[in-house]
């Protein structure tokens, strides 16, 4: 009996003295938050005073690796350790393999014997698919159109840009996030092409430095001929405007009074006689004097046109037919 308790108290001793040789000990500063690139290295430092002598590196609250001044004690693979020394603390370095996605979470620095830890935050980003859906598009050249460029399961939407190795005369892009998809977002690029090339995407993260490319190429075709009915329409609208002074002639090659120069104008002429298209032209007895047409009377069209004359003195008819 008296030598269990002697037994107990001398491990009651070793336990004080190992607590006592603890409190001289600390941690200088913990781990910083990590961003990295799903599949990449995380890399992860916690300092300590001298004096240590066991450092646990633990993962969502599990130790996943230790290390004692001598050797580091791993039990996965995915989990190794460096060390260095600065001005004679020691520093120690958990390194990461492979990250995956559900590595995302907290990562903890801790001491033996000592109620101080220090805690960091991995956060995991995946860069997912980016296509351009359709393949290598054919257009027509000098005419606008879209191209559409596709980032669907990232966990963080990127930024896109486009390189486009194209002659253009005009170029533009947007980009949106897919509606009700928090991991997918679409690039859009409009412009008018004018010779065939590449069109390139590139989906960037900004937090991890990493892009993601994909590419096309633009295939220009010329515009298709016009057809027979549209070449018709510009043919008559050109001869329209290309009209010219109008010569109107009897076929028996006498001067016709009724034609006017006014084509525009609606020809406004006497009320035809009931039976006769025969104008009536009254003339001076004396035919060494000209008639002068006094006045020439306009009304509405009609199917034959007619010009009355007014003559001072009529003595003599003379019938003139109208062609």
């Amino acid at each position: 009996m008296q030598g269990s308790w002697r037994a107990f108290l001398t491990t009651l001793g070793v336990l004080a003295g190992l607590a006592a040789l603890g409190s001289s000990y600390q941690i200088l500063e913990g781990p910083k938050n990590v961003t990295v690139l799903q599949g990449s290295e995380a890399r992860f430092n916690c300092t300590v005073s001298p004096g240590w002598k066991l450092i646990m590196w633990a993962l969502h609250g599990t130790v996943v690796l230790s290390v004692t001044p001598t050797e580091s004690i791993i039990t996965n693979n995915r989990f190794t350790s460096e060390s260095y020394d600065v001005g004679g603390d020691f520093v120690s370095e958990m390194v990461i393999h492979s990250v995956q996605l559900n590595d995302s979470g907290q990562v903890k620095c801790s001491l033996q014997n000592s109620d101080r830890d220090e805690a960091a935050f991995l956060s995991v980003q995946v860069m997912g698919e980016l296509f351009i859906p359709g393949g290598s598009p054919v257009v027509i050249e000098d005419r606008p159109c879209n191209v559409t460029c596709r980032a669907r399961g990232w966990t963080l939407l990127p930024e896109f840009h486009w390189v486009v190795d194209v002659p253009v005369s005009l170029s533009s892009s947007y980009s949106v996030a897919e509606p009700g998809d928090l991991q997918s977002a679409v690039s859009i690029l409009a412009l008018t092409p004018q010779g065939n090339g590449t069109l390139t995407c590139v989906a960037t993260l900004r937090s991890v430095q990493a892009s993601k490319s994909a590419t096309v190429n633009l295939t220009v075709v010329p515009p298709p001929p016009e057809s027979s009915y549209q070449s018709e329409i510009r043919k008559s609208a050109a001869v329209k405007t290309n009209t010219g002074p109008v010569e109107t002639k009897l076929k028996s090659g006498n001067e016709n009074y009724g034609y006017s120069s006014d084509d525009w104008k609606s020809t406004e002429i006497a009320s035809p006689p009931p039976k006769s298209q025969e104008v009536s032209v009254l003339e001076q007895s004396s035919r060494s004097n000209h008639y002068q047409e006094i006045d020439m009377q306009r009304s509405g069209p009609a199917s034959h046109p007619q010009v009355l004359f007014h003559l001072s003195s009529p003595k003599k008819v003379r019938n003139v037919t109208l062609v």
